[in-house]
């Protein structure tokens, strides 16, 4: 009697595991399913909601990034709102004073186009003859299987008449945009500390907290890494660049660092456009063509020499991300909000990245073909960081894929 009533106990125990493994597979199921969903139907929020978004992620990015310099204040006694006043002071500051270096001078080159724009056509008049070979076969081609002329239509674009047409149009809504986007940093700023502090306390365990702490040290650490060394390194980039277009005599040197420094924030894409724009530059400005050939192959040079041995020896040894996953954020947040997604492409990387890697990522092969859905990666990392949170000491940043 003893046995069977043992027997009917540890096939109750079997059935009770069986049905519980079961519910936990159904509800991570059910999931994956939602996370998927969320994951197809974001990008088209994100992008129809940019004037919101947009201006509130950019502003989290640099806020987060600005989180050691408001510490720095705070550390010698300043009160919390007053650090982070003089944090957006700091910041607008120097972002006026870069629009200002290229923006100006950049006014002035355009109202220089139609002057010299036959210096540009005359260097490149093979390849613009090359180019209308080819639109006239393409042209002779097209025709013969065209619709009849009475099936076409006009499409008439209505575009600004002038510059100041375009400045006019947009600047008041860039101007709302900025002043929510400041507002948002200084908020963040003046209630950091006591977020930082509620959200840690609320938690239920001593390890939990203990997580938290280390997933926000480490996101802010991370991110203000590279978007700090990153800026000096673009800074530098543009003023050796500037420094050699002056000793070659091509006008407005500071206004074509401004842009190779600000371009360079865009992995692979921002340095090809540099070298456009100061191909094109370089031809209005100087009548010999290989005279105007200098100033691109001598700032290809420079990135070559940056991006190759001096980027990877200062940024690589804390923070190194697959290149794969750099070219996929960047062409995903570059079509999601344009140019300035791009330049948000890789601290938003980072940012995800350094959550992902404290909190786990889906497992899809272990829920297919195993019972694992998350995977922690780097858990042995993660460990000898809470040793030493717990001990007092800083753990070394590491974004290594």
């Amino acid at each position: 009697m003893d046995v069977h009533a043992a027997a009917t106990g540890d096939s109750h125990e079997h059935e009770t595991e069986a049905l519980q493994v079961k519910r936990v597979r159904l509800l991570a199921s059910l999931t994956l399913i939602g996370g998927i969903g969320l994951l197809l139907a974001l990008p088209f929020a994100l992008r129809a909601g940019a004037e919101f978004f947009l201006p509130v992620t950019a502003a989290l990015v640099i806020a987060i990034a600005l989180v050691p310099v408001l510490e720095w204040f705070e550390r010698r006694g300043v009160p919390p709102k007053l650090s982070a006043a003089l944090c957006v002071l700091v910041f607008l500051a120097v972002s006026i004073f870069a629009l200002a270096a290229i923006i100006i001078p950049a006014i002035d080159w355009v109202a220089l186009i139609p002057k010299r724009i036959h210096r540009v056509t005359d260097a490149l008049a093979p390849l613009l003859d090359l180019y209308s070979s080819l639109q006239k076969f393409i042209d002779r081609t097209a025709s013969q299987i065209a619709i009849s002329a009475d099936k076409t239509r006009t499409v008439r674009l209505e575009t600004p008449n002038s510059m100041l047409d375009l400045v006019t149009a947009s600047a008041p809504h860039a101007a709302v945009q900025l002043f929510f986007a400041l507002l948002v940093i200084f908020f963040f700023l003046a209630g950091w500390t006591g977020m930082r502090k509620r959200t840690i306390v609320s938690r239920g365990s001593f390890e939990g907290a203990l997580t938290t702490a280390r997933v926000i040290q480490q996101v802010v650490a991370a991110t203000s890494t590279y978007i700090g060394t990153i800026t000096i390194i673009n800074i530098t980039l543009g003023a050796i660049t500037a420094a050699i277009l002056w000793a070659l005599g091509m006008d407005s040197p500071l206004m074509w660092g401004g842009i190779v420094a600000v371009l360079n924030y865009i992995p692979y894409l921002g340095p090809i456009a540099a070298a456009l724009l100061l191909a094109f530059g370089g031809l209005m400005t100087f009548v010999d063509p290989w005279a105007a050939v200098l100033p691109p192959v001598i700032f290809i040079s420079l990135h070559l020499i940056e991006a190759n041995a001096i980027t990877p020896m200062i940024v690589g040894k804390r923070i190194e991300v697959n290149p794969l996953l750099i070219l996929v954020s960047l062409s995903f947040w570059a079509w999601v909000w344009g140019t300035t997604g791009a330049l948000l492409a890789v601290p938003l990387l980072i940012i995800f990245k350094t959550i992902f890697t404290a909190a786990g990522v889906p497992d899809i092969a272990g829920f297919l073909f195993e019972d694992g859905t998350l995977t922690h990666v780097g858990e042995e990392e993660d460990r000898q960081d809470s040793t030493l949170v717990v001990s007092g000491e800083s753990p070394e940043i590491g974004t290594k894929v």
